[in-house]
Order: structure tokens, then sequence, then C-alpha cells
């Protein structure tokens, strides 16, 4: 159960923070207005509270795994929201950042 709370944790924070920075950018890059923007920055808050759920207690244990994981997800999010089309390049990066996360969070660990 407790790596089940942590992969829909981590799914959850990439919407926040991925859809988030996509709203700022559309507000700024894309001249959508003020609305736009504060709705990133309220997503992007509230990933910062997701990111406190993890039920691992060490912040940088949780932020370095977390990067694997919004790359990956940045990668996602551009294919279906901006019809991105990754090269085999970025789909391998994206994997050895995944595989980063599993070392990261889930090897068993004597103190653990």
């Amino acid at each position: 159960m407790t790596l089940l709370r942590s992969l829909a944790l981590f799914g959850a924070a990439a919407l926040l923070e991925i859809g988030g920075a996509w709203l700022v950018w559309q507000g700024v890059r894309e001249h959508r207005g003020w609305a736009w923007i504060g709705a990133g920055v309220i997503a992007l808050g509230l990933y910062g509270l997701v990111a406190t759920l993890q039920p691992d207690a060490n912040f940088g244990r949780i932020l370095a795994a977390y990067g694997g994981v919004f790359v990956a997800g940045s990668l996602a999010w551009g294919m279906v929201v901006d019809g991105f089309r990754p090269d085999r390049w970025d789909v391998t990066g994206a994997l050895l950042c995944l595989v980063g996360v599993a070392v990261i969070m889930y090897a068993p660990r004597p103190d653990a």
C-alpha cells in the first residue's frame, strides 16, 4: 500500500507541477493573461504541498526522485498536450531517470 500511495503522490505532484508550469507558460508566452498565470501559481503551490505527503521523511530524497518523475512526465505532457514527439534519446533518458527514481525511493535500506 505504501508503494502505491507513493506512486500516486508522484503522479499527482507531476500533474500539478508540470501543469502549473504549463499554465504559467501559456499565460506569459502565449499571452493568455493573468488568470492562466494565477492558476499556474496555485497549481505549483499545491505541488509543494503534495510532495510533503510522501511516506519517506527525507526532503532531499523525495525531491531528487521527483526530478526523474518530472523528466518523464514533462515528455509525456508534451506528447499529450502539445503534440511533441520524443525521439529515442528522449525516451531512453526518461527511462534512465525512472530507473533512478526506483533506486532512490524504493531500494531496500537497512534503516527502513
